[in-house]
Order: C-alpha cells, then sequence, then structure tokens
C-alpha cells in the first residue's frame, strides 16, 4: 500500500503588511453620537450567540470580547457598552498558534488549558453585550442558568458561560428589557443548524415549524420594547473554513498518490459511500476541520490509535487493521463527514430559517442585515477593506479565527460595518465606518504571511474538545 503524504494545504495569498506598524495619524476620528437619524444609541443592547459575544478561537476572552461588533458600533457612536469579560486565555482551550516555520511553511496550533477569570460579575446591572456562546433561539427567552438551557435539557450538557453572563438575573431578552434599550441587535439562530453539520449531521437541528414559532415570539417579544432594532439571518454554514478546509486537500493527496477517493461512514451505520476525489475537491463530500488530524491516516491500519489520540471511537464492526479511508470496511467516521444529502438538509433549512426571518423582520419594521448573502459573496470573491484583502480561507484569509468558525478581531469590525450600513440606509443615520485596517490581527501572528507554495497546518489532539458555537 502506497504510503499518503501529510497533509498540505493549499493557500497561495496576496503579501499583507504590518497593520500595527502603519501611520495613521492623518486619519480623522469620527464625529461621535449617540444619535443619528432615527437610529438612539443611548441605552445598546446585542442579543445572540458566539458570534455576537466575541468568541474566538475557541474560548472566550478579554482581548477578543473588546472586538466584539456590538463593542465597536458603540465605539463608533460614543456610547457605553458593557460586556461580561473574562481575562486572557479565558474560558479555556483557546487555539494558540505555537510555532510558524516558514522555511517548511508549517503552522502548529495547540489548545491553551488554562483558564482566566471573569472581571466584572460585580456590575450592578445587565451587561449590554448579552451574546452567550452556544445559545440556542429557544435561549433568548427561556434561559436562565447552566441548567435549564437548551443544550442542558435536550442534550444533557449544561453550559457554565449562561450563568456567568445572565448572574442569575434572568433571560437574555429580560435582561434586555431591563435596560430600556433604545437600539438593538438580534443575530440569532445559527447554532440551531450548525450544530448539525459540526457533527457530521449526527445531531439534530430545530425543525423548521418549530424555529418559525419560537422566532414569531421572539420577534413579538422584541418589538414590544420599543427600540430600533437590526436583525441579522444565518449564514450557509457549509461555506465557513471548518468544512471547506479538509477535503480539498484530501484529494490532493490521494491524487499524488494515485488513488481515487476515499470511503466515509454513512449516518452512523456500518455501510459506506465512496466520495471521489472531485467529490472532495468540489464541495460535494465535505470534510470537518477536526478531521485534518486523520489524514495523516489514510492507507495505515488504525487499531488502537484511535482511542490513544482523542478521535471518536468506531464502531466495533469497523475492521481497524484495513487501510483507513481506503477500505468500506474502515471509513471515515460519520461525525467528521457531511455527505451530499447533510449537506442538502443544512442548506434547505437554512434557507427555511431566514424565510422567517426576512418576513417577520419586514412584518415588524427591523432592519435586516443579510449575513447569508454576504459571507456567500466573500466565500466567492473575498473582501477588501481599507486596502487589506480577506477571504474564507482558513488562516490566511484572515477573515476567521483559528476554530475555522468565529471571526477574528478584523472580522467582526467588517461585521460591525455590515451592520452599521444597514443601520444608514434603514434609520436615516450617518455612523463612520471602521477603518479595517486600524484592527489589530488576532491570529496571535505578529503579520499575515505570504506563502509562495503550502501551508501545513498541524493541530494538537484535543484542540477543538471545548469548542462552542
Amino acid at each position: 500500500m502506497k504510503k499518503i503524504i501529510s497533509i498540505i494545504f493549499a493557500a497561495a495569498i496576496l503579501i499583507f503588511v504590518y497593520t500595527g506598524c502603519q501611520d495613521r495619524t492623518d486619519l480623522t476620528a469620527p464625529q461621535l453620537s449617540k444619535k443619528s437619524g432615527s437610529a438612539d444609541f443611548t441605552t445598546f443592547v446585542t442579543i445572540g450567540n458566539s458570534l455576537t459575544s466575541g468568541y474566538q478561537s475557541g474560548a472566550l476572552y478579554q482581548s477578543a470580547q473588546v472586538y466584539a461588533y456590538g463593542n465597536q458600533i458603540a465605539q463608533q457612536v460614543g456610547t457605553n457598552f458593557a460586556e461580561p469579560l473574562i481575562s486572557d486565555p479565558g474560558t479555556g482551550g483557546r487555539m494558540e498558534v505555537k510555532s510558524l516555520d516558514l522555511a517548511k511553511a508549517q503552522i502548529n496550533i495547540y489548545y491553551n488549558p488554562n483558564t482566566g477569570s471573569p472581571l466584572n460579575l460585580t456590575y450592578a446591572l445587565p451587561y449590554n453585550n448579552l451574546g452567550i456562546p452556544g445559545a440556542l433561539l429557544y435561549d433568548v427567552l427561556n434561559a436562565t442558568s447552566s441548567t435549564n438551557c437548551a443544550s442542558a435539557l435536550f442534550a444533557n450538557k449544561p453550559n457554565k458561560l449562561f450563568d456567568i453572563i445572565l448572574r442569575g438575573h434572568g433571560s437574555q431578552f429580560a435582561q434586555a428589557k431591563a435596560l430600556h434599550p433604545t437600539f438593538l441587535t438580534l443575530w440569532i439562530g445559527n447554532n440551531d443548524i450548525l450544530g448539525y453539520a459540526t457533527t457530521g449531521g449526527t445531531s439534530a437541528y430545530t425543525p423548521t415549524d418549530q424555529f418559525a414559532g419560537l422566532y414569531s415570539q421572539l420577534a413579538d417579544s422584541i418589538a414590544s420594547l420599543g427600540a430600533k432594532v437590526v436583525v441579522a439571518n444565518i449564514p450557509d454554514v457549509t461555506s465557513i473554513p471548518f468544512f471547506t478546509t479538509v477535503g480539498p486537500v484530501i484529494a490532493l493527496q490521494l491524487s499524488q498518490a494515485g488513488f481515487g477517493g476515499i470511503y466515509y461512514q454513512n449516518h452512523g451505520s456500518i455501510t459506506t459511500s465512496q466520495a471521489t476525489l472531485l467529490d472532495l475537491a468540489g464541495g460535494k463530500v465535505l470534510i470537518t476541520l477536526p478531521g485534518m488530524n486523520y489524514a495523516s491516516l489514510i492507507g495505515h491500519p488504525t487499531g488502537q490509535f484511535y482511542r490513544d489520540n482523542h478521535y471518536p471511537i468506531l464502531p466495533p464492526t469497523v475492521d481497524t487493521t484495513q487501510p483507513f479511508g481506503l477500505s468500506p470496511a474502515n471509513p471515515w467516521p460519520d461525525p467528521l463527514v457531511l455527505d451530499p444529502s447533510e449537506i442538502t438538509a443544512a442548506k434547505t433549512t437554512t434557507a427555511s430559517y431566514n424565510g422567517t426571518i426576512s418576513a417577520l423582520a419586514a412584518a415588524k419594521g427591523f432592519g435586516l442585515f443579510d449575513v447569508n448573502a454576504f459571507f456567500n459573496n466573500v466565500a466567492r470573491a473575498g473582501i477588501t477593506e481599507n486596502g487589506v484583502h480577506f477571504s474564507a480561507s482558513y488562516v490566511t484569509g484572515g477573515l476567521f479565527s483559528l476554530d475555522g468558525v468565529h471571526p477574528t478581531s478584523e472580522g467582526q469590525a467588517i461585521i460591525a460595518n455590515e451592520f452599521i450600513k444597514v443601520i444608514n440606509s434603514k434609520f436615516g443615520a450617518s455612523i463612520p465606518l471602521i477603518d479595517v485596517s486600524t484592527v489589530p490581527n488576532s491570529l496571535l501572528l505578529t503579520k499575515k504571511f505570504a506563502f509562495s507554495d503550502y501551508l501545513i497546518p498541524n493541530f494538537a489532539p484535543g484542540s477543538f474538545d471545548h469548542l462552542l458555537f
């Protein structure tokens, strides 16, 4: 059996300059105003999940939280914006760059097992940033603690961040209501489909009729506050680096070694299907980012290796004496693969969710940030902000953090600007956009490097064990 070469990631990118060394003294500071047009930011509140909280690279930590899109908008209008800050390295499991070997074009990533501490638990009022990593749509109106959030009730996985952020003072909505907001953003529902996708279709997603009912209740509740509101919809979860990175690499590996595809496990059963090189390279079959560490196993008997290296334990009927991935008897595990039917389910469900959000936003007079269309455009062509180009490529694109799901600080600034564009258009405001080039790189690199050939990421085992969404 031919030996499969190690993972290589095609990642040709433009050369970027140091962002921290540029002279920006000629920039004019924005004229701050809490009121612009009919938008009043005297009391500004954001509701959502990890995307709203400022979560990056698998953890919630202060040096990333301060670049949450809500806080960046608040700075543009000069309003107070309290956040549930957690000192670095945050909630535990933060993914960090351990080393970077330019000669070998190799980047080694590990997770930091240390944790920080909450910095302002005694803050007298509810936080302005009420985004909670792991929150589902259900949670906004109903969850008040780690024990009654959706993950605890339906998956027996209490989420301690509900306690840290809500502090026993009621649900996200109840606390937003207590602040009497004059402006509010709502970005929720991502996790209702993302959990299904990130587990290779092995977890349930929120049925579309239930999603519609829950979002209708929430929209009624939000409208009752009398605030100006902008909501965001759900991006195509299958187009982010968590899903688009590994498949093309495996296709390249297999092609160079003379093989035509891999076998993967179907829907938790012992039956298998084969993904061709074109399937993998073209995104018809998606391999999740944690599958990166499996790629070096292709063609080898796996045996006890799974249990010794944080890999899912496969059903006993799998023959680990057979070459991994190249034999239907030892296929890629189901939780690491989104097959064509699962990709279709994710896209169809997302479209239904977004139809609900769009209809209710129009009915309630809310502004709508079409995140789905925006990120589809970014995935196709990238985006240039203040002379800096970003793409949806893993690490080298600069838009997504090391977990392949959550935006970098610069990515949060780009999202903030898209919210601002909607606010300006919907409410006749004139809020200045953020100069994204002034936002520091949050990938723990001194600059964005240009690789003339390939970038080779290497995750330490367990890097994804603590990941929330």
